[in-house]
């Protein structure tokens, strides 16, 4: 394990489509949620050293100074690499000098802000309030204080929302020079405000031309883009997030939180009456050779560059043509190899998710036909 994701679940207010697990800031409570934080990760560490650290939430930076101080003081207590890529989640109206100080002499490299949009309707819609003099002043003084690699979050396809909307957005955010760019298209999510209201996603059709939007504007301005929601300049991918995407082990501590570690994925509690006793774990799976080569799968391809055919037979000893059947999206072009390497065609990317269910096919009948072979 060379990753560790840290949640800290405290927000000032709830975002209309926010599904992670979070609470509204409550002071009594966040010493109480840090010591358990600490009995969690003395617990479960196991002393690697550590090359990625990513604090999410919920809203970080939300947390006084005092707090943050005392979060860090938890942190040091990883071994952690001299190469670090350290990220802190900021909601924008959060930054000021005084926060910026704490994460920059606690060694936090990587900022990623929610900013979603400047669009009026969009942000109320989305229980959220800034401007773009806010957000210019904000970054400003993150590069002054010396921050050199941001990461700046776009939320889409809000209803009512037009090309026209997106594209003004998309312009305002690239004047802000950000080294980092994650879009997200809407999605609403079970146990949410807009769920909850009954709001209904946008047609398919106009969320298809909004992603093809985002995707030829900034290839324009020379993103790169490296994974099928994020784009960076040269050099600036996030380490962290692609630890994911490769499907390598990770910690995930606190609240909510997720990991993978010794071949189990995780789940922890969401519950944090149950997480100050102790009781952190909601549920762990075993995964089978099998369930890891299916994973492999499912978060290779959210990669633009795919999946190393080398790596893959490195991992599993096995090739993944032959273990899995994908002469049909082979043929059709939808998956391309190229280099060695495996992946979505660029131009089947938005319907992604409709070529992986004809590779789940493949992969169950696969699946099948392993169980059975066992059995014999």
């Amino acid at each position: 394990m060379e990753s560790v994701y840290i949640h800290i679940p405290f927000c000032e207010n709830i975002c209309t489509y926010c599904d992670f697990c979070k609470v509204i800031y409550h002071g009594p409570w966040i010493t109480q949620y840090l010591n358990a934080l600490i009995n969690e990760i003395q617990d479960k560490y196991n002393k690697e050293e550590i090359k990625t650290l990513y604090i999410g939430g919920g809203t970080p930076s939300y947390l006084t100074p005092k707090d943050l101080n005392y979060l860090f003081s938890i942190i040091k207590k990883l071994n952690l690499s001299k190469e670090l890529e350290f990220t802190f989640e900021c909601n924008l109206n959060d930054i000021n000098e005084e926060v910026l100080t704490i994460l920059k002499d606690n060694g936090v490299n990587r900022l990623s802000i929610g900013i979603q949009s400047f669009n009026e309707d969009k942000l109320k819609f989305m229980g959220r309030n800034h401007t773009f003099t806010e957000a210019e002043e904000a970054l400003k003084l993150c590069r002054d204080m010396g921050f050199n690699n941001i990461n700046l979050d776009l939320i889409y396809g809000i209803p009512g929302e037009t090309l026209k909307d997106l594209k003004k957005d998309i312009e305002l955010f690239l004047k802000l020079n950000p080294e980092h760019i994650s879009t997200y298209s809407l999605i609403v999510e079970d146990n949410t405000k807009i769920s909850n209201d009954g709001v209904l996603p946008i047609k398919e059709e106009l969320d298809a031309s909004m992603y093809e939007l985002i995707c030829d504007k900034l290839k324009d301005k020379k993103y790169n883009h490296y994974e099928i929601s994020n784009f960076s300049k040269e050099g600036y991918e996030c380490k962290h997030n692609l630890h994911y995407w490769n499907n390598e082990e990770y910690y995930g501590f606190g609240v909510g939180a997720s990991g993978y570690v010794d071949g189990i994925r995780y789940d922890n509690t969401r519950s944090l009456t149950d997480y100050f006793k102790g009781k952190t774990r909601l549920r762990e799976e075993i995964l089978s050779k099998e369930d890891k080569m299916y994973n492999e799968l499912m978060l290779g391809f959210r990669k633009i560059e795919g999946i190393s055919l080398k790596e893959f037979f490195k991992k599993y000893e096995i090739n993944m043509q032959e273990a899995f059947n994908l002469n049909e999206v082979l043929k059709k072009n939808e998956i391309l190899v190229k280099n060695e390497r495996i992946f979505i065609n660029p131009k089947y990317l938005y319907v992604m998710n409709e070529i992986l269910i004809k590779i789940l096919w493949f992969i169950s009948v696969f699946l099948c036909y392993t169980i059975n072979s066992r059995r014999l």
